[in-house]
């Protein structure tokens, strides 16, 4: 078989297998391995091959970044700052119409800063904000469809655990990814308010109509609201600013965030010495899963390169004759169409390895083309079947009458503002900071 057959039947296989049930990290290193074992005819040869790729893997300092913001964003979790956040945007857009959606988009926007987890958010925010925006007169479907959109905030705006999923596999700076996020994601959780006010103004019946109420629980003071905000501001100077003062590397800021994040959890009193071994056993389980998945996908980037895969593959669309504007545009239409069935790690495990060298022969700059990746892969968490975030919000939901269809439904409008914002960031690349 040449390269490109190879190429060709080992992406149909993982997407097979996971699609059958196979774990992401299995389906992949298991295709890797035959993939080798079929260029080189010899067992030996190929599990040297995936060992040397493991032990380079786990080996990289940069992946230290990985744990230690999977365990600033289970503090975080545990402080409860997600529910302070949301009080105080609550408080200062629940006077709008759709003011409560936009409170949900403005205090996910924030919770992204110093999380970067999408899942946490979408767990979070479903038990606050979902149970208000009805309370309130808001639709069902409305409710849940806000804050599926706007979880998705936390795999662009920085600290992003898949911006630095994205940049150990490109092999590419985890700095210059989380500056190349900022604008993207504000550009993102503005369209979400837009297209929030839009709706409420427009399609009332989608919306339902929101009754604001003087009730005093609902109050807020100017200092009760800064006390509220204060551990999130504390975070985001930490960590980002840490990192962009050139104060922290990521994993220096990483342990940083750490830090500060158990300690306001323990000011709060949120943390017992029992909650704290389940927060470390939390971390690792989540570590040790993304870390079987970057050791996957090392293999697999192995095996294209030993087959000869990206070279082929450069030189058959030379010959075609192909321009970067065409191949930019398969690589966008497989993200969208995979994200229908993988999850947005997977996606960009499978593609970017795949991509990458084609990329490079176009000199496209990788921080870009990186943001590109998350944008496209995040579609995929609000689109069915798989659709994880629709999944979570299901799963986080105390309302048996909200069906998963109201999920989806209630996320189609915020997958279109994210394909709106996914063209901008094409259209214009500056938006990612690159030269």
């Amino acid at each position: 078989m040449s390269g490109i057959e190879i190429g060709a039947v080992s992406l149909v296989a993982m997407v097979g297998l996971i699609y059958l049930g196979m774990h992401v990290a299995i389906a992949l290193s298991s295709v890797s391995f035959v993939g080798i074992l079929l260029v080189k005819g010899n067992v030996d040869v190929a599990i040297s091959l995936l060992t040397l790729a493991a032990k380079d893997t786990v080996a990289s300092y940069s992946f230290g970044v990985v744990p230690l913001f999977v365990l600033m964003g289970i503090f975080v979790s545990e402080a409860r700052i997600g529910q302070d956040i949301f009080r105080v945007a609550n408080a200062v857009f629940r006077n709008f119409n759709g003011g409560l959606g936009i409170a949900t988009v403005a205090a996910n926007t924030i919770f992204a800063a110093i999380t970067g987890i999408s899942i946490a958010s979408a767990a979070i925010f479903t038990r606050i904000a979902v149970p208000e925006m009805i309370r309130y007169g808001h639709t069902p479907r409305f409710s849940v469809g806000v804050v599926a959109g706007s979880s998705v905030l936390g795999m662009l705006i920085p600290p992003s655990v898949l911006l630095i999923i994205y940049a150990l596999v490109a092999e590419v700076s985890v700095a210059a990814m989380f500056v190349a996020g900022i604008l993207p994601g504000l550009v993102l959780a503005v369209l979400f308010c837009a297209l929030i006010l839009i709706l409420a103004r427009y399609f009332p019946g989608f919306t339902g109509r929101a009754t604001v109420q003087a009730e005093s629980e609902d109050r807020l003071g100017v200092l009760a609201g800064l006390q509220l905000i204060f551990p999130a501001a504390l975070l985001i100077f930490v960590v980002l600013g840490g990192i962009y003062g050139g104060v922290f590397t990521p994993t220096e800021a990483g342990a940083a965030g750490a830090f500060f994040a158990m300690l306001i959890a323990l000011v709060k009193g949120r943390i017992s010495a029992r909650r704290f071994w389940h927060i470390l056993f939390d971390s690792g389980r989540i570590t040790a899963s993304i870390l079987f998945l970057i050791i996957a996908a090392s293999m697999y980037s192995r095996m294209l390169g030993v087959s000869g895969i990206p070279s082929q593959l450069s030189q058959m669309i030379g010959g075609l004759d192909a321009s970067f504007a065409h191949i930019l545009l398969i690589y966008v239409l497989l993200m969208i169409f995979l994200g229908t069935i993988l999850d947005s790690t997977s996606i960009i495990l499978v593609l970017v390895p795949l991509f990458l060298p084609i990329f490079a022969g176009f000199d496209a700059n990788l921080i870009w083309i990186g943001i590109i990746t998350v944008l496209g892969t995040e579609i995929g968490l609000l689109t069915p079947p798989l659709g994880i975030a629709c999944f979570v919000i299901k799963g986080s939901l105390d309302d048996p009458s909200i069906t998963l269809r109201d999920i989806f439904l209630g996320a189609l409008p915020f997958a279109l503002a994210m394909l709106v914002a996914l063209m901008i960031v094409i259209a214009l690349p500056q938006l990612t900071l690159v030269s």
